[in-house]
């Protein structure tokens, strides 16, 4: 049997934040409040990379497959590249 695929993983449901948040233009479509003399525009463009990768490692983190379920994706990928040459290579 071959192992779940783990990108049909609910996690990945948070991939979808980094990418809508920042159009919300009227989140920063301001000039104030200031953050060390940097206008909102400025420093929230930042909060966005930052809140990009911290969901990217949450999702990693949350859908990595174990060791045991990595080594089994590779025995179900040996297997079907074998099958597929019909067991022998030219």
């Amino acid at each position: 049997m071959a192992p779940r695929r783990s990108d049909r993983s609910p996690w990945n449901w948070l991939l979808v934040v980094p990418i809508v948040v920042p159009l919300l233009v009227p989140l920063y479509n301001k000039v104030e409040p200031t953050l060390f003399g940097w206008p909102t525009f400025y420093w929230l463009q930042l909060a966005f990379v930052v809140l990009g990768v911290l969901t990217t490692s949450i999702v990693y983190r949350m859908t990595r497959r174990s060791p045991g379920e990595q080594q089994a994706a590779r025995d179900a990928i040996a297997r079907d590249e074998s099958g597929r040459d019909g067991g022998s290579r030219p």
